[in-house]
């Protein structure tokens, strides 16, 4: 018997069979084999169709279920993109294409309600701004398509579309509306006074239902197109950074997920409602998230990481050196790479540092010392340090780190990166051999019951390597200090 998860994201649709018994993945696909193309009419939006979700959707379940029975699945679970707005008629009808988590038209709109309502109210209630968010995208079209937006009858996030795809339920989960800042967690229901002032009427969102639970089945349709059987639940649903932490068993506080690909992202666990009162990082509601017991996900991302590190490797160092040999030769430079620092800021407005565009800057050269070598783990370090940044951002909220897991992915080969993330934070770095989709699996088996705890649902997860922090944290401490003194905000 099998738990199918699904990963949606803006690149790819990826599939996962993870065997119920052993726990094991044991077929994963994904579509298409290029990156997903995304639409961009105009400077700062980006669209995307969930009809090619949804065709892509197909393309890899029926890869993965290759030589199985249709009957073998258990369960479904689902990881999509966040922020993302679709909208359907009361047919159930696409009405447009999805304005996805990267449009940044909706800005004003957000910036205004924050003015308007309040930062005291919004940061209390919602935990955040409105910022970016799905609830400002929809007031966009609200504002600029309004014959369009009288027709729509239901908003969704991109998993609730591709869940009532497979099931015809429309519905959604208070994760999915606190990242779509729709959820008001003083009141613990929708947040009626930031809709009722976007002129936004509270119908217009899909029933709730629990994070884990049956919330529907998969319908004839559907499971014709799928080619697997008729009435297997769907049971699960999170948004890409939360399953994220899910599929590394990230579910405590303390507990800490970072990714660091061409972006880089640090979500803690929190077990007390908070905010930053700056709005530098983001608070959701997390997949276990529940009003008497708080689970909530603080979400850091840096934009300037492994896009920093490939533009070292394009621009500095010598050509055909590999990334391997370049993280080699970082280590044989000392930490703090005798002087030299990078502030790695260079791809757009960073919401740690106030939506500043910092850029990225050089500091303490000397021509007469320092190598590529020196600038390979001088970038490392500043982004290290920029993610160490964020995490006290996160000791101010009342998160104290306990243990990093990542996935052994990108950035997580470099031994120096590794090493100066534990050292400079104290913390425990757990690496790990998994992804969303097989996260979005093991989501789905909780949600059926058939495993009892995250503790047995995780328990065959393969640690790959444990990295702890070097029992002299002093040379990385003053590192990062004297980083610090160079970021001028």
């Amino acid at each position: 018997m099998y738990l199918l998860g699904y990963d949606v994201g803006s690149s790819s649709v990826k599939a996962c069979l993870v065997d119920v018994d052993s726990g094991k993945a044991v077929a994963s696909a994904f579509y298409p084999k290029h990156e997903s193309a995304i639409k961009s009419l105009r400077a700062g939006w980006a669209e995307q169709d969930p009809r090619d979700w949804w065709e892509n959707l197909k393309l890899a379940t029926r890869e993965v279920m290759d030589g199985k029975e249709r009957t073998s699945v258990a369960a479904i679970g689902i990881s999509y993109q966040m922020h993302g707005l679709v909208c359907l008629d009361k047919e159930g009808r696409l009405l447009r294409d999805s304005i996805i988590w990267c449009d940044s038209r909706a800005v004003p709109y957000g910036e205004a309600a924050f003015n308007a309502l309040g930062h005291d109210k919004c940061l209390g209630h919602l935990l955040n701004s409105p910022g970016n968010f799905t609830a400002a995208k929809l007031a966009w079209v609200k504002d600029n398509e309004p014959e369009l937006f009288a027709r729509i009858d239901k908003i969704m996030l991109p998993g609730d579309y591709i869940a009532y795809r497979l099931t015809g339920e429309k519905n959604t989960t208070v994760s999915g509306l606190s990242e779509g800042i729709f959820w008001d967690f003083k009141e613990n229901r929708p947040a009626s006074f930031l809709m009722d002032w976007f002129g936004f009427d509270e119908s217009i969102l899909p029933r709730v239902v629990p994070t884990f639970s049956e919330q529907g089945r998969l319908g004839p349709a559907a499971a014709a197109e799928l080619g697997l059987a008729e009435g297997i639940p769907v049971t699960y649903r999170a948004g890409d950074q939360p399953n994220n932490a899910l599929s590394l068993n990230v579910f405590e506080p303390g507990d800490i997920a970072a990714t660091a690909g061409t972006s880089g992202v640090v979500y803690g666990v929190s077990g007390k409602v908070s905010y930053d009162p700056r709005s530098r990082v983001n608070t959701f509601a997390h997949v276990n998230h529940a009003p008497a017991d708080p689970r909530l996900g603080i979400l850091l991302c840096v934009n300037g990481t492994g896009i920093a590190n490939a533009w070292i490797r394009r621009n500095v160092v010598p050509r055909g050196v590999t990334y391997n040999e370049m993280n080699a030769a970082a280590g044989e430079i000392p930490v703090g790479s005798e002087g030299v620092r990078v502030l790695p800021f260079g791809n757009g407005a960073e919401r740690m540092l106030g939506n500043k565009e910092a850029g990225c800057a050089f500091a303490g050269l000397n021509f007469n010392i320092h190598t590529w070598k020196h600038l390979a783990r001088a970038v490392q370090e500043g982004i290290v340090f920029s993610f160490k940044y964020g995490i006290d951002i996160m000791g101010e909220m009342g998160m104290k780190v306990g243990v990093i897991r990542a996935g052994n992915a990108n950035m997580f080969l470099s031994e120096v990166f590794r090493e100066t993330l534990s050292s400079v934070t104290g913390a425990v770095i757990e690496l790990t051999d998994t992804d969303g989709s097989a996260g979005a699996a093991r989501g789905a088996g909780l949600g059926a019951g058939i495993y009892k705890s995250h503790e047995e649902a995780f328990a065959s997860l393969e640690k790959i390597a444990f990295v702890e922090p070097c029992p002299d944290r002093a040379p990385y401490l003053e590192a990062y200090s004297d980083w610090k003194n160079h970021l001028t905000l």
